[in-house]
Order: C-alpha cells, then sequence, then structure tokens
C-alpha cells in the first residue's frame, strides 16, 4: 500500500464525522406510501453478560441455518484479566435462550474486527467458518484468519488465510454458504499495490479446510466501506459492495457458484462522486413475489440533496433496481431481512441529540408500502450498526450500545 493511500484512508475517517451529521434535504425519489405501524412485542436482552460473560462487546456477526440462530462475538472476557476472547451461542427460539458459549480457537486476536469491520460466520448443518481481520505490521491494517468447525460449533481448528497472503492486509470481510455445503467469501485487499483496494472472492468446497484461489471481482473499490455476499434461492450468487468512481453501492453476480462473475448494476443510482470513504456498506435479502425472487437491499448514499439511507428492490435478479425509498431521517448504517414471501423488515441507526438510536420499519406487501419507523434501543444509549436476521414467525434484531463512559453490550430483540 503506498503512503498516499494510507493518508487518503486515514483521511477518509475524518471525513466520515462530518459527512454522516450533514442532515439531508427529503428526497424527490420517494415512490413508496407510509402505512401505520402495527403490533410489535419484544423484550430487550443484554447478551453480553448474561450470554456470552463478556465484559464489552467489540464485534459480532449472526446467521441463521435451519431456523437455528448462530451468534459469533469478539469481546472482553469478565474474568479478573478481561482477557480478548471469541464465543459462539446458538438459539432454537429465536433468541429467547441460547445455547452454553463454546470458545472459538484464535490463532490470531480479532484486534482489527471492530463494528464496520466485523468478524464473520457461515454455517451449513453442524459445519461453521468463521473469517476475521486480525493486527499486522501496520497500523490499522492486518491480514485475515479463518477457523472452522464440523460438530456444530464445539471444537475449532484454523486453516489457511483465503487470500493466501499473510502479511497483507484484508478487510470488510463477508461469508456465506450455499445450500450445495460450499462457503464463498469475499473481502478489500491492495494485493495490486496500485493505491487502491480491490474486492477479492474465494471458495472452501470443504468447510473451510482448505481455500481455492481467490479471485479479483472489481480491480478498484471504496476502501473502507463492508460487503455483502448472499444467495438467491436458485444459487444465485450477488455481492453488493461499493464502487470507487461513483461511490454508489454496486452488484456483481455469478450464475455457476463462484466461477464466473459479471458486474451487474448499481442498487441505487445516485451518481455518488467523492473522494473518500464514508465507511458505510449496505445489506440484502431475497423474497419470492408470485413465484418470482426479489432482491431487497438498504443502502446508504452522501450525495448532495439525497443524503440518506434508502430500501431498494429489484425483481429481475439485480438488472434493474426500483426508485429509492428513504428511511429515517439522518439513518446511516442499515440491514434488511425477509420472512415469507413478503414480509420485509429494514433496521438502521439514526443520529439525533440523545446520540444514535435503532430503529426499524417493516412492509407486509413485498416493499410497496411501509410502517411508521420504531426505536427499539434504550434511552439514553448510543446504539450502533444493528443487524437484522428472520426467525420463526418474525425477527431477531441485534446491535452494540453504550452508556457514556460504558463499554459496549450486545443487545437483542425479537420482533414478530
Amino acid at each position: 500500500m503506498t503512503t498516499e493511500t494510507f493518508k487518503q484512508r486515514v483521511l477518509s475517517r475524518a471525513i466520515l464525522a462530518a459527512t454522516v451529521s450533514v442532515l439531508s434535504a427529503c428526497s424527490d425519489m420517494t415512490a413508496l406510501t407510509r402505512l401505520e405501524s402495527t403490533a410489535d412485542s419484544a423484550i430487550n436482552s443484554n447478551v453480553s453478560k448474561t450470554v456470552l460473560s463478556f465484559s464489552e462487546t467489540t464485534s459480532f456477526d449472526v446467521y441463521v441455518d435451519n431456523n437455528r440462530i448462530h451468534l459469533i462475538a469478539a469481546g472482553m472476557s469478565l474474568n479478573a484479566d478481561k482477557q480478548a476472547v471469541i464465543r459462539h451461542v446458538y438459539s432454537d427460539d429465536n433468541g429467547k435462550h441460547w445455547s452454553e458459549p463454546s470458545n472459538v480457537l484464535i490463532p490470531k486476536p480479532p484486534s482489527m474486527a471492530t463494528r464496520g469491520n466485523d468478524i464473520q460466520l457461515a454455517v451449513k448443518d453442524d459445519k461453521l467458518v468463521a473469517l476475521w481481520q486480525t493486527t499486522g505490521e501496520l497500523l490499522g491494517m492486518g491480514a485475515m484468519v479463518s477457523v472452522y468447525s464440523h460438530d456444530g460449533g464445539k471444537t475449532w481448528q484454523a486453516s489457511p488465510n483465503p487470500a493466501a497472503n499473510d502479511s497483507g492486509d484484508q478487510s470488510h470481510i463477508d461469508i456465506a454458504a450455499a445450500k450445495n455445503g460450499s462457503f464463498h467469501a469475499v473481502w478489500l485487499d491492495d494485493r495490486d499495490e496500485n493505491g487502491y483496494q480491490g474486492l477479492r472472492y474465494a471458495r472452501s468446497e470443504n468447510a473451510g479446510i482448505h481455500w481455492q484461489k481467490s479471485v479479483t471481482l472489481d480491480d478498484t473499490t471504496c476502501s473502507c466501506c463492508w460487503n455483502k455476499l448472499a444467495f438467491t434461492p436458485t444459487g444465485t450468487i450477488n455481492v453488493l459492495y461499493r464502487d470507487m468512481e461513483v461511490r454508489d453501492m454496486a452488484v456483481s453476480q455469478s450464475t455457476d457458484n463462484g466461477t464466473t462473475w459479471q458486474k451487474l448494476s448499481r442498487a441505487g443510482d445516485f451518481n455518488w462522486k467523492f473522494e473518500g470513504c464514508p465507511h458505510v456498506g449496505g445489506g440484502l435479502a431475497y423474497g419470492n413475489i408470485n413465484g418470482n425472487t426479489v432482491m431487497h437491499s438498504v443502502v446508504w448514499t452522501g450525495a448532495e440533496h439525497k443524503q440518506g439511507l434508502y430500501y431498494v428492490r429489484s425483481v429481475d435478479n439485480g438488472k434493474l433496481w426500483s426508485p429509492p425509498y428513504k428511511l429515517g431521517k439522518m439513518a446511516v448504517h442499515g440491514d434488511v431481512a425477509v420472512t415469507g414471501d413478503k414480509h420485509i423488515r429494514v433496521v438502521w441507526d439514526e443520529t439525533g441529540a440523545e446520540g444514535s438510536r435503532v430503529f426499524s420499519a417493516q412492509s407486509d406487501d413485498g416493499g410497496l408500502s411501509w410502517s411508521v419507523a420504531k426505536q427499539w434501543s434504550l434511552p439514553n444509549h448510543n446504539a450502533v450498526q444493528p443487524r437484522i436476521v428472520p426467525a420463526q414467525n418474525g425477527f431477531l434484531l441485534l446491535w452494540t450500545e453504550k452508556q457514556a463512559k460504558q463499554a459496549s453490550q450486545l443487545m437483542t430483540v425479537w420482533v414478530e
């Protein structure tokens, strides 16, 4: 990585604070209608201390397989030594109860795994694979670590770095498992040493033991935004990532299990020109309407007069997208999930006078109309970067929040 690139990455972090604090004007692209919220019932639960035995949660990921919700988290142990640990738990009842935590093998510490660059997990039956970034020789950079479990998370083994470069810098990882049992990973790195990050991809056919040679999906991308990898019900792979020359969220797609790829479209065509990185990725999920697969996405833009988080959908497998529908007033980090054919819920954080709060809204008609947003995080807590996954008869929302001068705690809530 060049000195100039390192300076740009540091500068982008400073720009971020100013970028996300600007209140945008109302978008003229709102083509959907609002509905009054239906009744929800949920109880906030702090799983950091009660489930994971963490004094602080620094990073987490959540993955659903066969109606079982798997949670992996990095944090500080409640023990006197307060050492950094990674733990895995699962729930079969929508997060009401969790399994006893298992300690995940740590070949190298998850020191670079923080919110927005989180530890990642994928699951297929009793096969689990986890990836995270560790600290390298240079500040703010480090290589990817890969571990796997073939007994449902009871024991873990180390495996080679999917990037095959332990002296490099691989960040903003995502991983997902296909129905056929293959595991697929994407990340950003500067292997070409051209001053730009690129989007890379690798596949494992034996559940994380070995990784096939990685390939480049896009050699020039935004350098600090998380990526999202997801499968359609028919097995098509889509990767949502932030592009470079125009800082909109782009979609790269493979219809042959990751052998070949095509850069398909932009999810939300804002034509945002920006010399920096906003540190905001997007969310991607799939539903089915009248027998057709529908892609649902949330994307953030800093484009002038359009700044904010938006919902978009595609009914032709990502070729064309609906007009963007704005979520919240100052929404930034978002995620989306689908249950059934048309039940969609989006979740986001939003900055206000009391700090950052977590909200969600729902659609029961495939994304055509939306409920009024509802706040889920506790008052006077700074709640950030929520996630959402489908659960039985509803959704599970997760986020980290903290009070002033207190450690971050992982919160969950089940919502109908």
